[in-house]
């Protein structure tokens, strides 16, 4: 026997999908490959067979869907001098192209992700820089920050050519926003933000992505507080949000779950409960007793109802039947929930709630800026961090339209993950900090930033400012510069740090299919890592390929007189050394608690088959995933 091999490309995140239809349809595969006639067959009439069906096509969109089934071979390298409370911190910054970073999360944080925000480029024609060739990966992205020459490659700045300005940007998106859905929990939720100019065609490829059950809302954000006469013909004062679940929840009546929570009450909305009649339970408000099914949709809620004061019949209107059913009716009267009027002149009756029973307010649709912010505000926070170097991002946020969603779409205390992989300026990493404090709460966040440059040599490209911002938001809730609504909690103990990690090829040399020299290949292959990469390096890398997330606990130990790496309270167990001692290993799974994966290099068995096989055994029957790189 011997060891798994640690696969250093990300896996084709099309071979679960398979494998799950295979367990469904095993009939529909014939020769390990899937039978479309036969699966055709199994589905029956449920398959669209004509030749004209509904949905969004468009130049480019075969290879954007292939683009997420191509494997990454990058790793996300740590940048200790860039990081702010490295060891201890659960919040994650990454620089790097989004596509192939969300590639390189998808074993890590697969189904974790609570809330995902994202601020895309609108597609305006000079906001678009993302490198335009899906199969060169990283070796493009290097390129595109000036990593490697720069000879032949072409970066898209959405000319208009050919009438390809749509298709580019639905090609850059659709990927990205598939990758991100597998990241989101069942109950996940995504807000996209976006403008008149590709609003429609989001709409369709999330629906496609996403289900068009899934569709949650378009919420409309008031970002201007006053018109702009310098416009043709409308002045835009408002942009979108798109949102979605990733999958709705129905309760048994087939009835969808709620997915966002509710906000809270305002002391206007509290105003409009009333105590008329000096209830014990307090301020309460009346509804409809009747709803808006027929007689004959619902004929258990067509019944008399005997007015306690004249003693006649109450019937509802055939067309508006009662609310409840008798029993549910005759509990209410129980209970002093119906109301006919102080003096019971009423001639039908109404439902009391109490505001001690309301659990908040449904969000509308509609987000006006004295609730959310609006563009000015939102610069005038950048600048009150920024100063003289405000000229470094151009385009953020307001922070309580970031607080918002959190409050919608989070708990305070549950370790909910939030992901923007358009991070900008940073401004979700800020409010997530502000909100921790706030409530108490230990929200995590990981941004993903592109290093688009920009023209202040301070903060010369973005990524720079992402990671600017939200330290220079942790420092001002440090010392109490912070100012909020509420009572901010004290600041000790919150987490205000972050580690930063930058996209790179793989710390491992990888097989080139296509080079001549197959020797030369085979030869710097005996030792494959790459020169000049530390331990740490490859640490995170094999961490995220293990599948847990770089925000990680990693303790230092010596075993045997070798370097053991602890990841996650002992879940992983990595000794980079070479070479490796058997009595090193026997000790690492002779700990308790016992780990589940220990991985180690495969040169460091210096070409002891045997040693390697018996060890590999060994930790089979101790029940331990046993792993070389």
């Amino acid at each position: 026997m011997v060891p798994d091999k640690l696969l250093l490309t990300t896996p084709n995140p099309i071979e679960e999908r398979i494998e799950a239809l295979r367990e469904l349809f095993p009939e529909a595969f014939k020769e390990g490959r899937l039978d479309l006639e036969t699966f055709k067959l199994l589905l029956g009439e449920r398959v669209e067979t004509g030749r004209e069906r509904y949905g969004l096509s468009w130049a480019g969109k075969s290879e954007a869907i292939r683009a997420v089934q191509i494997p990454s071979s990058g790793t996300l390298r740590p940048r200790r001098d860039q990081s702010v409370g490295f060891d201890t911190t659960e919040n994650v910054i990454i620089e790097g192209d989004n596509l192939e970073v969300l590639k390189l999360l998808q074993q890590a944080y697969h189904g974790k992700v609570k809330l995902i925000y994202i601020d895309p480029p609108y597609n305006t024609g000079n906001d678009f820089v993302y490198p335009d060739d899906f199969r060169e990966g990283v070796r493009q992205y290097l390129r595109f920050t000036g990593q490697l020459s720069e000879d032949g490659v072409r970066l898209t700045t959405a000319p208009e050519e050919g009438g390809r300005i749509h298709s580019r940007w639905l090609s850059m998106m659709y990927p990205r926003l598939q990758l991100a859905r597998s990241l989101l929990r069942d109950d996940g939720v995504i807000f996209v933000s976006i403008d008149d100019h590709e609003l429609h065609n989001l709409r369709a490829i999330m629906d496609e992505i996403f289900g068009e059950e899934n569709f949650l809302a378009t919420v409309l954000w008031q970002k201007k507080y006053a018109p702009s006469n310098d416009t043709t013909d409308f002045s835009y004062t408002h942009d979108y949000l798109l949102s979605y679940v990733k999958s709705r929840r129905f309760n048994e009546q087939g009835k969808a779950v709620a997915t966002l929570k509710r906000m809270e009450r305002t002391e206007e909305q509290n105003r409009l409960y009333k105590n008329p009649d000096n209830d014990p339970r307090g301020p309460w408000m009346s509804g409809d007793y009747t709803c808006n099914k027929t007689a004959e949709q619902r004929p258990n809620l067509y019944y008399p109802i005997i007015h306690p004061k004249t003693g006649k019949e109450i019937w509802p209107s055939r067309t508006a039947v009662w609310r409840y059913s008798r029993e549910r009716h005759e509990q209410n009267v129980r209970e002093g929930r119906v109301w006919w009027g102080l003096n019971q002149e009423n001639e039908t009756p109404r439902y009391k709630r109490y505001l001690s029973e309301v659990a908040g307010v449904v969000a509308d649709t509609w987000w006006e800026h004295t609730d959310v912010g609006h563009t000015d505000e939102a610069k005038k926070e950048f600048k009150a961090l920024f100063g003289e170097d405000a000229d470094a991002f151009d385009t953020p946020k307001p922070v309580r339209l970031l607080k918002r969603l959190l409050q919608l779409a989070t708990e305070p205390d549950a370790g909910d993950i939030v992901l923007d992989f358009f991070a900008g300026s940073g401004t979700l990493g800020q409010a997530v900090l502000e909100m921790n404090q706030e409530d108490g709460g230990n929200r995590r966040f990981v941004l993903v930033q592109l290093p688009e440059p920009t023209r202040n040599p301070n903060y010369p490209t973005i990524s720079s400012v992402t990671r600017g911002r939200v330290q220079k938001a942790a420092e001002r809730i440090r010392s109490g510069e912070e100012k909020s609504a509420v009572r901010l909690l004290e600041p000790d103990g919150q987490d205000l740090g972050f580690r930063v990690f930058s996209l790179d090829t793989s710390n491992f040399k990888l097989w080139d299919g296509e080079a001549e020299d197959i020797q030369g290949q085979l030869e710097a292959l005996v030792d494959n890592l790459v020169e000049g990469r530390s331990q740490e390096d490859v640490l995170f890398e094999l961490l995220l390929k293990a599948g847990l997330p770089l925000s990680s606990k990693i303790q230092e130990q010596e075993i045997q007189g070798q370097k053991v790496y602890s990841v996650a309270e002992g879940q992983l167990l990595v000794c980079l050394e070479r070479p490796i001692r058997a009595e090193t290993l026997r000790a690492m799974m002779a700990l308790e608690p016992k780990p589940l994966q220990v991985v180690c290099l495969d040169v460091a068995f210096s070409g002891d088959d045997a040693l390697k096989t018996n060890i590999a055994l060994e930790m089979r029957d101790r029940g331990i995933r046993f792993r070389t790189v």
